[in-house]
């Protein structure tokens, strides 16, 4: 199987108040995405890398792979205005091959570990569907219309999303073909377009880790230089 980690970084980073989109930011002097983009270039489980970016942006990216010298990085596709959009891309880009496995990663979470990578790789080997998470350890509330606690779901059972979110192609696929015949279709994760539009497509859980964060504020870039100190 051809295993291609698709790094997402079509965001325009405006939650972080800068002038350039988050994921160009720096952090113990290299861009977010540089990090992303390097811990699957190392991992020899990765067969190619794919960048999904706004084409204001591919220049930027295209500088960045020539100087850091990754070789895995084959395809620098243009994203949209959703998440979707940008893992359409990656689909579209690879629905011809066979045997193709799809890792969609946040562009943002600079710190996934090898463990991860490994433990993805696994269950993609098994023809599973995979989603990185990690047990919620605060209680949550589910809230009504009007704000008001509606229910507490038991936290055995509540996880927070990481990523990365790994498919064989096929299945992601089928998935997104059926959203984009659905006129009430809303742009979501990829596992939740699975879970809305092929039910019995087990999605399994891949333990995360704490420090892959997201970075998303402004403070979240001292939380990254500290992971790297």
């Amino acid at each position: 199987m051809k295993n291609v980690a698709v790094i997402l970084a079509g965001g325009t980073g405006k939650r972080m108040g800068a002038y350039l989109p988050k994921q160009f930011l720096k952090i113990a002097g290299k861009s977010i995405i540089e990090h992303s983009m390097a811990i699957f270039e190392k991992h020899a489980g990765i067969s190619e890398i794919c960048v999904v970016i706004h084409s204001n942006f591919v220049a930027d990216v295209e500088d960045i792979v020539r100087e850091a010298g990754f070789k895995k990085v084959t395809k620098i596709l243009c994203g949209g205005k959703e998440r979707s959009d940008s893992s359409l891309a990656a689909i579209s880009a690879y629905e011809n091959e066979k045997d193709v496995n799809l890792i969609f990663h946040d562009a943002v979470r600079p710190f996934v570990s090898q463990r991860i990578i490994d433990d993805v790789l696994s269950s993609l080997a098994e023809g599973k569907s995979v989603a990185v998470a990690i047990p919620s350890t605060d209680t949550i509330f589910k809230l009504n219309q009007t704000k008001c606690i509606e229910s507490v779901p038991p936290r055995d059972f509540l996880y927070r999303a990481q990523t990365p979110q790994a498919f064989p192609c096929e299945i992601i696929k089928k998935a997104y073909n059926l959203a984009l015949k659905d006129p009430n279709f809303k742009a979501s994760d990829d596992c939740g377009v699975v879970l809305n539009y092929l039910p019995d497509e087990a999605i399994h859980i891949v333990e995360g880790d704490e420090k892959n964060i997201k970075i998303t504020f402004e403070q979240d870039l001292t939380k990254g230089e500290n992971l790297i100190a």
